[in-house]
């Protein structure tokens, strides 16, 4: 069975967003990553439809950046993902550390981006 992993980011971070994504394809990981970037976030039906994808998802994966504690869209994400109950991992990105993570990933475990690490957390769920 192929896990569903929902990815969460801020929308500044699209081009780390997409090379996080193609890297998943050329390495042929054994999971879809899914996510739902608008460039308006808080809309009731895309609150409505995030959730839905979100609860359909095995784990969230957020990715840390500078960005991250200012992005209200990822951080509606994060709480929602949090409230369903789905395993969360958060990913530093380049330059990123612990400074840059906001409140709502406190006690979730945090790693570097690497596949290993990436495919420790899908295999567990």
């Amino acid at each position: 069975m192929v896990k569903r992993i929902f990815t969460s980011f801020a929308i500044e971070d699209k081009t780390t967003r997409d090379l996080f994504v193609g890297q998943a394809r050329n390495a042929r990981v054994p999971y879809e990553l899914v996510d739902m970037s608008v460039k308006e976030p808080w809309s009731d039906s895309w609150k409505t439809r995030c959730r839905t994808k979100i609860k359909g998802c095995h784990g969230v994966i957020v990715l840390i950046s500078k960005h991250l504690k200012n992005a209200d869209g990822a951080i509606w994400e994060i709480k929602c993902a949090t409230e369903e109950g789905i395993p969360i991992l958060g990913v530093y990105m380049k330059d990123c550390n612990i400074l840059d993570v906001p409140i709502e990933l406190s006690g979730i475990k945090k790693v570097s981006w690497t596949w290993a690490n990436i495919g420790d957390f899908v295999n567990g769920l």
